[in-house]
């Protein structure tokens, strides 16, 4: 091991040289890297704590080496990385002379080639980015972000793009048989994606997706999702942005009931000045109520980057929330200094079915406060943290457990190191 990576930092090394001495630079090369730790304080983050839960902290770190590589009508994507928390590994190697605890992965290993007039193919290890990631996202507050193994073909032109993606995973390669154990590895075993967005004009434009996902159960059951996003801003202080979503079909989690469930969300920016914005949404996600025992109708948000919609606590990370969730939202952002910016956000969350809590029919949840502060340090360096804090009541604890009366808080700082090392051509 210690041979190639000699052997790949001299090739980097040479690789600038090389570049002098050949006029005809068609080929490029970007190297990157990142360093990523997160202290954070969780005294009732995820799910609330009663008086008897004690306070966890910890710090986690992501290190990240990444390399893109283009030539005319080819790209690749390579990226490494190692996450974990301070400590999950051993200082020294055990007796047998192998560390007991290491995370490495590929978290990226693509090919992109494209075929002229618009038209393209990217195949391998890849993140799905789409919309405003509600549900297809990266995920990257996690250390170690959401990928997929996936083919996309796609067109497009200043207007349109269209790209259809398709993914189909196994455990192994197998001889025998075709069931998927989704136990570590990926959640649905057959993936098959449209998606579409129209640029109408710098005011306006909209997107539809249309999923269909296979889960192994017994039988491989398939659950579609249809939807669409819509964007307009009239000026450039004011945007609105709206999205619906519709899922129906059947999953290994519903057994034999049909799927019936819905989500919209509405939300409306406004630039004060080049220092205030203001923020209001609204985000509904359909609840299950029990009543048709042939249907399920909670709406599950799949694999968008849910910690960016419904409150940084995660309390509501609807894969499904099977009681449905409604959040009103009023956000406000402050910009000090061109480097520092502060972003103030509360939460007011309820059900969107009935919950009898104390012999009466309840829907409220509790409020969550949510403070953060964002720090430009210098160039590829980035500082971030937070503060947040929510206030339950017996409806919360009836459906997440902990104590309504003890005081629920998370505090997090990070420090974000993400430079280019290298960038050269030849």
């Amino acid at each position: 091991m210690k041979k190639l990576m000699t052997i790949i930092l001299g090739a980097l090394i040479c690789l600038p040289v090389f570049a002098q001495s050949n006029e005809n630079k068609d080929n490029e090369l970007t190297v990157t890297g990142q360093l990523r730790s997160r202290a954070e304080y969780r005294d009732g983050a995820l799910t609330p704590h009663d008086d008897k839960a004690a306070a966890a902290a910890f710090i986690n770190n992501r290190t990240r080496i990444s390399m893109d590589y283009k030539r005319d009508n080819l790209s690749l994507g390579f990226s490494a990385q190692q996450v974990g928390v301070w400590g999950q590994n051993p200082a020294v190697d055990n007796i047998a002379g192998v560390s007991t605890a290491q995370r490495m992965m590929i978290n990226e290993s693509w090919a992109n080639i494209k075929f002229g007039d618009g038209f393209f193919m990217k195949l391998g290890r890849q993140s799905l980015i789409y919309d405003d990631e509600r549900i297809l996202g990266g995920l990257d507050w996690n250390v170690a972000g959401r990928y997929h193994d996936a083919l996309k073909l796609g067109y497009e032109d200043r207007q349109n793009k269209l790209h259809a993606i398709f993914a189909f995973n196994q455990n192994s390669e197998k001889t025998v048989g075709k069931d998927y154990d989704p136990t570590n590895a990926q959640p649905y075993k057959v993936m098959t994606t449209l998606w579409y967005q129209y640029l109408v004009n710098r005011e306006f434009n909209f997107s539809i997706l249309a999923m269909n996902l296979g889960f192994q159960d017994k039988s491989t059951k398939f659950e579609q999702t249809f939807g669409t996003n819509l964007l307009y801003k009239p000026t450039t202080d004011l945007q609105f942005y709206g999205t619906f979503y519709y899922q129906t079909g059947k999953t290994a989690v519903t057994g034999d009931k049909s799927i019936s469930a819905f989500m919209w969300a509405l939300n409306a920016t406004y630039s004060i000045d080049p220092e205030w914005k203001v923020l209001i949404a609204s985000d509904y996600l359909s609840g299950d109520d029990g009543k048709d025992a042939g249907k399920f109708k909670a709406f599950n948000a799949l694999y968008g980057t849910h910690h960016k919609f419904y409150g940084t606590m995660d309390y509501f990370n609807p894969t499904p929330f099977t009681k449905g969730l409604w959040d009103k939202q009023l956000g406000i952002t402050y910009k000090t200094s061109p480097k520092v910016t502060l972003a103030l956000n509360y939460h007011h969350f309820s059900t969107t079915t009935d919950m009898l809590v104390n012999d009466k029919k309840q829907r409220m949840l509790g409020l969550e406060w949510d403070l953060q502060v964002i720090w430009n340090v210098m160039k590829d360096v980035g500082f971030t943290g937070g503060y947040s804090t929510f206030f339950g009541n017996d409806v919360l604890k009836a459906v997440k457990g902990g104590d309504p009366s003890k005081y629920q808080q998370w505090a997090w700082v990070s420090l974000n190191i993400n430079p280019k090392i290298l960038v050269t051509k030849w």
